[in-house]
């Protein structure tokens, strides 16, 4: 029976650390000692030694690290595409072998780390590190390495206890495995108090309803200035926690499935296009961030361009733009016109579209051809033009975003320096063509078939607002104005159709009666405000639309949809769809919530929304 003995301690501001030691003879070997004036502690046994600093760590001899991956860490493929490895695992003096993908071991294995790298390069909250003493392990440190490996590596990698910091379960799960009763397991654990007390707090407030408040994000930003958090760390952390929602993971994990198939087949099929797409558009409905996505498409691509051989037609034109006007031409100075820059435009647009990355790695590719010529001896005014150019790519990617979070989330308000911007963005962007702005950003929108009707509303109060100031007929306030109360009628509906539907299926079986939704309306009022939803009365337009809602909801669970799922129906689908009124997206999340309640084939929904995407 083993038996393990724990140190505890704080290492540096912010960072502690757990030392265990697990052995049948734990308490009858001495460890450890602690140098007072180096502010160092010293972990050991013959062979090995590990040392904790007020700066970091250092280690010889067998072991390495592992940590939970946290979301949009550098993953190798082989880990990616086996859905059970959760663990990054690293073995001191291992590397991979880029061609054949085998790790090679040496005995090299002394290093020294920072505790900046450490909650850089891992996990950014929790870190481990292990080495062992057995009599059973072979003397070349590079086969020590391959043993542990083999003994332990399969566990590691796979363990939900890592993650969950169960250092007692995790214990029990990784001596066995070593297979000799005198041998000594040490596993140090290294924690950012820091970074967990920040993810905490945002995974708290974010799980509570997927959504965060003005005053909750001064919160975060009050608490990450106090452990002086930098940016990317908020990011890595908030993306990580994000993706960990159930609702969020099912999105990502089901859109990483499809790559994968992909992946394997070397090409995206239609079919899976209009998933991944269909996936893309309601990940910005549910407010995850595109980098979940932009890290899959890199990794899991493995630098091939999957979905087309040929070079599409937007990428010959801004190949034919950036390398003839840029870099080919005598008079390579010369500006791009406002035609190029539109055509630039477009074929950015279309790169987004389609997930293809190759349009910006054409840009960097000029990028660093135009810096090359100057270094030779070019004009220095060559990175006017390229200036140009990205100041307009900017641009556009800065007003997409926001339109689309406008037109597709819920919640968004945009304040009046937002608003100022957008005015000199249309100006400019109307500057290169007529129209070019609504062109570019608002007709496609309008013709989506997932904008919500109060996104509709939104983008379309945005525009009147935007054409009314050119003509100086309104004013930035006003159309904020406007904006802030569509957002406020819209939170309003939605706590009112959640409520409502609430109250209809616990204490409602009929509410068809004038008293019956009047007493409805009266409960559910004294609700909303008791919770600080509302402030004042329901206005009798959105009660009355809410009751609809329902009311067409149910027709559509309990008639329509088992028909259409009988009959394979596309037609009367895409007819509910649009003569009712309702949201696409709240359709498709009815029919996922219908076919997981009654067992149903997902695949069978694909195929019946197959022609629609």
């Amino acid at each position: 029976m083993h038996k393990d003995i724990r140190l505890h301690g704080q290492a540096a501001d912010g960072i502690e650390y757990y030392a265990m030691v697990v052995g049948t003879e734990a308490y009858q070997r001495y460890f450890f000692n602690i140098v007072q004036e180096e502010e160092r502690l010293r972990i050991f046994s013959p062979g090995n030694e590990f040392t904790i600093t007020s700066q970091g760590i250092g280690y010889l001899g067998n072991g390495g690290y592992f940590c939970e991956y946290m979301f949009g860490v550098d993953q190798p493929t082989s880990d990616l595409t086996k859905p059970e490895i959760i663990n990054r695992l690293v073995m001191y003096g291992a590397k991979a072998d880029d061609a054949s993908t085998v790790v090679r071991f040496s005995d090299l294995t002394s290093g020294s780390q920072s505790y900046d790298a450490i909650f850089l390069d891992g996990n950014a909250v929790c870190n481990y590190f292990f080495f062992v003493h057995s009599g059973r392990l072979s003397l070349p440190l590079k086969e020590q390495q391959e043993e542990l490996v083999r003994l332990v590596g399969k566990v590691l990698k796979r363990s939900e206890t890592v993650g969950e910091e169960r250092d007692d379960a995790l214990v029990t799960e990784i001596f066995p495995l070593l297979k000799d009763e005198a041998a000594q397991l040490f596993i140090i654990k290294l924690v950012n108090r820091g970074h967990r007390e920040y993810r905490d707090l945002f995974r708290r407030l974010y799980f509570q309803s997927k959504k965060i408040s003005d005053d909750d994000y001064s919160r975060l930003v009050t608490l990450a200035a106090r452990h002086r958090i930098d940016r990317y760390q908020q990011e890595r952390i908030r993306i990580d926690v994000m993706y960990r929602h159930p609702a969020n993971r099912r999105i990502v994990d089901e859109y990483r499935s499809i790559l994968l198939a992909c992946n394997a087949r070397g090409e995206i099929g239609s079919l899976d296009n209009a998933r991944l797409t269909r996936l893309k558009t309601l990940s910005v409905r549910n407010k995850l961030p595109g980098a979940l996505f932009y890290t899959l498409d890199e990794m899991l691509k493995n630098g091939r361009n999957l979905t087309s051989v040929e070079e599409s037609d937007y990428l010959a034109t801004t190949r034919q733009i950036l390398q003839g006007i840029f870099l080919r031409e005598k008079m390579i100075e010369s500006r791009i016109d406002r035609e190029d820059m539109f055509r630039l435009i477009k074929a950015k647009k279309s790169a987004m579209e389609k997930r293809d990355h190759a349009f910006d790695q054409l840009l960097l590719d000029a990028s660093k051809e135009c810096d090359e010529k100057i270094r030779d001896g070019a004009d220095p005014g060559l990175l006017d033009g390229f200036s140009y150019v990205i100041t307009y790519l900017d641009r556009f990617d800065g007003v997409a975003n926001l339109i689309n979070n406008l037109a597709f989330m819920e919640n968004v308000r945009i304040n009046d320096e937002m608003l100022r911007g957008l005015v000199e963005h249309k100006a400019a962007f109307d500057n290169l063509r007529r129209d070019c702005f609504r062109e570019l950003f608002i007709r496609d929108l309008f013709g989506n078939a997932y904008l919500g009707r109060f996104g509709r509303r939104k983008v379309q109060a945005l525009m009147d607002g935007l054409e009314e100031i050119e003509a100086s007929a309104s004013s930035i306030e006003a159309l904020a104005r406007r904006l802030l109360d569509i957002d406020q009628e819209e939170r309003i509906y939605l706590a009112l159709l959640e409520h409502v539907r609430d109250r209809i299926r616990n204490f409602y079986s009929r509410f068809t009666t004038k008293a019956d939704q009047q007493a409805l309306r009266r409960e559910v009022t004294e609700e909303l405000k008791a919770r600080k939803r509302i402030q004042g009365d329901i206005p009798d337009h959105l009660f009355n639309e809410t009751i609809f809602t329902i009311k067409k909801e149910a027709m559509y669970l309990h008639t329509l949809l088992p028909t259409i799922i009988s009959e394979c129906n596309v037609g009367l689908r895409e007819d509910f769809l649009e003569n009712s009124g309702l949201d696409r997206f709240y359709v498709e999340e009815l029919e996922r919530d219908y076919y997981e309640k009654n067992g149903l084939d997902l695949e069978e929904l694909y195929q019946i929304r197959k022609g629609l995407s």
